[in-house]
């Protein structure tokens, strides 16, 4: 069977690392902006109605925007079981914090307006704005921890993954700054969306709450750059890779070194494009908000959510999730995938389906395009 595939086993696994790359920007930048809408929402709403502006304008999409996040665990589970069994086990308790914060979210969102009450207003308000910080920040820290290393290896008989860490080990310094840059970033991303989604004292709150947003992204950003080059260490390959050859994550010899993950840009110049997109973006966003450009400050945050997001994954290519435990046990591309047959089958699949869902997605944001004022909620008896 495997005779008939007309692409070779490298060239499958090279091709599910980038489409799990584009299912990490699409989510980062589709459903970023919700959580950064939500996570924005007590600085630039003040009244009842101001937040019901707010949260109608994410609220037709959210539900189609967290897709990407289950394509892409569906993705991770297929293509990389290794990855989705070793990495649901590490962050095992921040998985179930940031389950219950996603499952909180859309009952925020029927919720709030079902009582006119103020104090139930403002409590579900209050969940809502919770739920965006707290995703956004388990979100940016699991970065963080697969750049510095997971503590995990296999048991030597059944290969079963072994976490040797807890809960709290997740919270150390630069997996927190990689936390505050993902809430700062999606903040940025939300803020950009209102204001060019909304009107009066909303968007003009939203243009202020941007602008600080995007300044604070560029710093950390830039702070993490510098951190890594220079108090990280980084994992690289020293043995022979077969990229042709069956998954076993002990095929190869795996050495610390300061400043490893930079040697991809050293090797590939051209992925400096992305650390440029996230600095680049960040500081394009403060100065369109600052100049009320409205489609260009969006356009700009998803640049900026692009770039960083692309840094992440170019910096510890040909790595998915390195161990601090047992470094020559960590996971990449050339030894933790599927077959390939289930690669193969997988990407014929993914190949009629996702034109047709990108197709849908655009079609639905067409309908909903136009902004969200005090006097569209009174006209339509669907807003929340």
């Amino acid at each position: 069977m495997e005779q008939l595939i007309p692409l070779d086993y490298a060239s499958l696994r090279l091709i599910w690392w980038a489409l799990l790359g584009a299912l990490l920007v699409g989510f980062a930048v589709m459903d970023g902006f919700d959580l950064g809408v939500a996570t924005v929402l007590p600085l630039v709403a003040k009244e009842d109605v101001e937040r019901r502006v707010v949260i109608n304008v994410v609220g037709p999409v959210w539900e189609g925007n967290q897709v990407w996040l289950i394509t892409g665990g569906g993705a991770v589970f297929a293509a990389w079981p290794l990855l989705y069994a070793s990495s649901f086990s590490s962050f095992y308790l921040a998985m179930m914090l940031l389950l219950i914060a996603l499952i909180l979210r859309p009952v925020a969102f029927k919720y709030r307006s079902k009582m006119p009450s103020r104090q139930w207003r403002r409590a579900w308000d209050a969940v809502l704005c919770g739920c965006g910080f707290i995703a956004s920040l388990v979100f940016g820290v699991a970065v963080g921890n697969v750049i510095v290393g997971i503590p995990f290896g296999f048991d030597a008989v059944t290969m079963r993954p072994l976490y040797q860490g807890n809960f709290f080990d997740l919270f150390t310094p630069f997996p927190l700054l990689c936390g505050l840059l993902s809430v700062c970033m999606l903040a940025m991303h939300g803020s950009a969306l209102l204001f060019w989604k909304t009107d009066a004292a909303v968007a003009m709150r939203a243009r202020r709450s941007g602008i600080l947003f995007a300044l604070a992204a560029l710093l950390l950003f830039a702070l993490g750059g510098w951190w890594a080059a220079h108090g990280l260490v980084g994992f690289s390959i020293t043995s022979v890779i077969d990229p042709e050859q069956v998954s076993n994550p002990f095929s190869k010899k795996v050495v610390l070194s300061a400043g490893a993950w930079f040697t991809n840009y050293s090797r590939w110049p051209a992925m400096w494009i992305a650390p440029a997109l996230g600095l680049g973006g960040a500081a394009v966003v403060a100065l369109a908000l600052a100049l009320r450009a409205q489609a260009a400050a969006f356009i700009a945050s998803s640049l900026c959510v692009t770039g960083i997001v692309l840094t992440f994954g170019f910096s510890i290519f040909p790595f998915l999730l390195p161990s601090s435990l047992s470094p020559d046990a960590s996971l990449t591309i050339w030894d933790a995938s599927s077959s390939r047959l289930t690669l193969w089958i997988m990407l014929l699949v993914t190949g009629l389906l996702l034109p047709i869902v990108a197709l849908y997605t655009g079609w639905v944001y067409r309908v909903l395009r136009g902004t969200v004022t005090q006097k569209s909620l009174g006209d339509s008896p669907h807003a929340y």
